[in-house]
Parts: structure tokens; sequence; C-alpha cells
């Protein structure tokens, strides 16, 4: 059986903020968007029904959650579910809030505009705010620098 391993795009364009039981969450470092993705650590997987049933109850679960506590802890106007997988074909969901304020309003973020990497300061400042609202179920990832 192969090993889970994370997409290198995913890993380059992205800060590992800690594992749910199923999957990883990662915040894109973007600062334009709070924008988050969810990858279920299983090998090989590109599409939700290749996962279990199990396992397909236990993303729905933390996409659900993670989309409850995003939507609360930042008001977002809405949130921005989405299974792509165009460019990156391992399965990933982007968790991205949305407000009617935003530079891509009302369109899709993707290419809206040129990304905005975090400075130090607001990772840290983000990351903390996580820690209020995750308080269960996600382990936070070290955060070396941090």
């Amino acid at each position: 059986m192969d090993e889970y391993v994370l997409d290198p795009q995913l890993d380059k364009d992205t800060i590992n903020i800690g594992d749910f039981p199923l999957c990883t969450l990662l915040l894109m470092n973007d600062s334009n968007y709070p924008w988050f993705i969810l990858v279920p650590r299983r090998a090989g997987v590109q599409e939700i029904f290749q996962l279990s049933e199990e396992d397909q109850r236990q993303l729905l679960w933390e996409s659900c959650y993670v989309s409850e506590k995003l939507k609360d802890l930042y008001s977002a106007d809405k949130m921005n579910v989405a299974a792509l997988g165009n460019m990156v074909r391992q399965l990933h969901l982007h968790q991205v809030v949305r407000y009617e304020t935003d530079v891509a309003w009302p369109k899709p973020v993707w290419g809206a505009v040129k990304a905005k990497p975090y400075t130090q300061q607001g990772l840290v400042e983000t990351i903390e705010r996580l820690k209020i609202v995750f308080t269960i179920h996600l382990e936070f990832a070290d955060q070396p620098g941090i």
C-alpha cells in the first residue's frame, strides 16, 4: 500500500496548521483571503467517492466543522467550499472565507489577484486566532519560528 504524501504544489503554497482525525488543515499562503485547505491523509485519492464510506462521512464532518468555525471566527459573508483538483490531483477541499468587499467578490478567488504571502506577524496572529476556536478535534502542528 502506498504511503500518504502531501502534493508538492500544496506543500509549496501552504502552511501546515494541524491534523484532524482524517485531514490535514492547511492555510493557503495568500493573506488576501482567509483560505484553508483540508487534505485527507489517504494515499492515491483524487475523488471523494474513492474514500471509504466512513472517510466520506468524516470528510464531510470535518469540512462542515471547519466552515462553521471559520464563518464565525472571521464573520464571513459567505463560505466557499470546493474540490476542483484540475491543477493538483490529490483530493483537497478549499474552505475560503468570503466577504462582499473582498478583491475578487463575487467571482472565484483563483487568479483574481496576485497572492499576498503572510507576514510573520500575520501568520502568528492567524494561528493564535485559530487556536481560540479549534480547541478540540485539531492537533496543531509545530510551527518552528512562530
